[in-house]
């Protein structure tokens, strides 16, 4: 991928057929936003609860207050350690990421009492771009499952599979479409999430695909 542009070519704005095409600045500008909106909910929350301790006195409203700010500052802090694998430098070029602290940094983000993870892959060094690849395939896979569930985590040859299995698991035919590349959609900031991954794919010399089997959704790059 250039500086200027990069190749996963995707339309901006308005809808468009074909290959999408995506800008240097229109991909980080993107994947800011969506950050931002993932972390806009903790935040916001840790101030509200701020605000109820200052002005309220009944020691029962403080107590509520002090373990939503604890609360709301643990999902914030699992957030941010989850993008800054995901989506961040993670240290020069030619770094290595531990698998054992991308399993760590998906479980503190994903696993909340409704979903948890299935973790079946060796703890290894691999290529940055490897271990941010697999952290967005795990946001594409939980995103099939809105209602919680499974997400089982296994090699395949050099790539990895993902599966989802969920009450009414699902994929959209948008998510399919932008993971390799091409899209009859506009891309915002919830598209992103598909578009990168597929992105980290192609630089990795995968193909990424996200397909329903048997109720589930599997998503693979290999």
């Amino acid at each position: 991928m250039s500086a200027a542009t990069a190749t996963a070519s995707v339309a901006t704005g308005a809808s468009a057929s074909g290959p999408v095409t995506l800008s240097a600045l229109d991909l980080a500008a993107l994947l800011c936003s969506r950050v931002c909106h993932d972390l806009i909910s903790p935040v916001g929350a840790i101030v509200n609860g701020l605000e109820v301790l200052e002005e309220d006195k009944d020691e029962e409203t403080k107590t509520f207050a002090l373990e939503l700010i604890k609360k709301s500052a643990r999902a914030a802090s699992a957030k941010l350690q989850f993008c800054r694998l995901a989506f961040g430098a993670a240290g020069s070029a030619g770094a290595q990421i531990e698998l054992g602290d991308a399993e760590k940094a998906a479980r503190g983000l994903i696993e909340d009492g409704k979903t948890t993870i299935t973790w079946n892959l060796p703890r290894e060094l691999v290529a940055k771009n490897r271990a941010k690849l697999l952290l967005n395939m795990l946001m594409v896979a939980v995103g099939t499952i809105p209602r919680g569930g499974t997400l089982t985590v296994d090699p395949i040859g050099t790539g990895f599979r993902v599966t989802a299995a969920g009450l009414n698991a699902r994929v959209t035919p948008a998510t399919a479409e932008l993971l390799s590349g091409s899209a009859a959609h506009a891309v915002d900031a919830h598209a992103i999430q598909p578009v990168y991954t597929g992105i980290l794919a192609r630089d990795c010399g995968f193909t990424v695909a996200a397909v329903l089997e048997d109720e589930a959704v599997v998503v693979t790059a290999r």
